[in-house]
């Protein structure tokens, strides 16, 4: 249930992201979701994709700062409220969220997010006791 995330640290200058993107795409690596968060010197390019082990590896050689962590995807209702049910649940157990996003699979009517929590065994147990679709990181992979 618990879904390979790949982080890259890069400099926030012109042409980083680009190479990222066209040594995963050379490596025949599918980008499957992605978030990036930046400041005025740096991004965090957060990555979701087909083959995680492999792109590590790839970014590892090629001299880029990376790193592996689990994450959990959840489908949920896509409709006002969907996101919000979910939230309430981790928020009554006092599970903490670091940090979410949302993307669109084609094999799911539902909304997918992938959330960063800090105790992902407590959110997984959480989640599945309120019936909550988590999905595994195949099916993530696979999209």
């Amino acid at each position: 249930m618990k879904i390979k995330q790949i982080s890259i640290f890069l400099e926030n200058k012109q042409g980083r992201l680009a190479a990222v993107t066209k040594l995963l795409a050379e490596e025949g690596v599918n980008i499957r979701a992605l978030s990036i968060a930046d400041t005025s010197d740096f991004g965090i390019l957060r990555l979701i994709v087909n083959e995680p082990d492999k792109a590590y590896e790839v970014l590892k050689e090629q001299g880029f700062t990376v790193s592996m962590t689990e994450v959990i995807g959840v489908a949920m209702s896509d409709e006002p409220g969907g996101l919000a049910g979910v939230m309430e649940i981790l928020e009554k157990r006092q599970v903490n969220i670091e940090y979410l996003y949302a993307f669109v699979g084609s094999a799911y009517e539902d909304a997918l997010v992938i959330f960063r929590v800090e105790n992902i065994d407590d959110a997984i147990k959480v989640l599945q006791e309120k019936g909550i679709n988590i999905l595994k990181g195949e099916e993530i992979y696979a999209l």
